[in-house]
């Protein structure tokens, strides 16, 4: 049976772990080749090893302009085309405003926002010569509503969503549809430094965030596999009338909350 993107190839950031690596290996899965891209050479080569001849490494440094030229000409040198972008790296920086240091909130907005607006830019060319792509950036939760203590994060997620919209509305004319992902969880080592010693990841971030009573308890990894799914629809040829738009996966977590004592409760 076909796969959902039969000779497309695929570039995704931050593939070495968490959900770029799950986001990567259903690609590869689903028929595409796929360029590990991240700065954990060791990693992502090891990742790129496994999937075999679907996958190559790219050292890539996602707040670097020459690194993703190299990187984006490398791609296209090794596999002839470019098909499918997905801007998913990302730092986590917890911290109230005023213990926020400028030099914590750039780093943040070096490789969330500004990483993200490098890699849309440098594929523009290889998919306008081909007349058709799809550009999946990678938000949050914490892009859709607010929460105490992540100035730097969320003011990095909130900017890709509208920079999504722009990319969209400028980049349609030449078949390149740009959609925004909003999951509610990501990787666990994203977290860890701010989780209690001895305290298990796995099973803390997925109780993180108040999702709908109607959904059964699930692990990290079943999160991260919820959102590498979303990103295949829309970087497939089923997402072809979807771009411009934010697509939560979050449980239902910006849905709302029952509150006890009113019908319905």
């Amino acid at each position: 049976m076909a796969g959902k993107l039969d000779g497309k190839v695929a570039l995704v950031t931050g593939s070495a772990r968490g959900t770029g690596e799950a986001t990567a290996r259903l690609f590869a899965e689903e028929g595409a080749r796929v360029a590990i891209a991240d700065v954990l050479e060791e990693r992502g080569r090891a990742v790129a090893k496994e999937l075999g001849d679907a996958a190559l490494f790219v050292s890539l440094d996602v707040g670097s302009e020459s690194a993703w030229e190299q990187a984006v000409s490398g791609v296209v040198g090794e596999l002839g085309r470019l098909d499918v972008l997905v801007n998913n790296a990302a730092i986590l920086h917890i911290a109230a405003i005023e213990e926020t240091t400028l030099e914590s909130y750039e780093r943040v907005v070096r490789v969330n926002q500004t990483g993200t607006f490098l890699g849309m830019r440098a594929v523009i060319e290889p998919m306008r010569q081909a007349g058709r792509g799809s550009i999946v950036n990678i938000s949050s939760v914490d892009g859709l509503r607010g929460q105490n203590g992540l100035i730097a994060y969320a003011s990095s997620k909130w900017a890709v969503r509208g920079m999504t919209r722009v990319a969209a509305i400028e980049l349609g004319r030449f078949g390149i549809r740009v959609n925004a992902v909003c999951p509610e969880a990501g990787s666990g080592e994203m977290i860890a430094p701010y989780i209690p010693e001895g305290v298990d990841v796995e099973k803390v971030v997925p109780l993180g965030q108040p999702r709908l009573s109607t959904q059964k308890e699930r692990s990290l990894a079943d999160l991260i596999g919820d959102v590498a799914r979303m990103v295949l629809f829309l970087a497939s040829d089923e997402s072809a009338s979807c771009t411009g738009a934010d697509f939560p996966v979050d449980g239902g977590n910006t849905a709302g909350r029952r509150r006890g004592g009113m019908p319905g409760a």
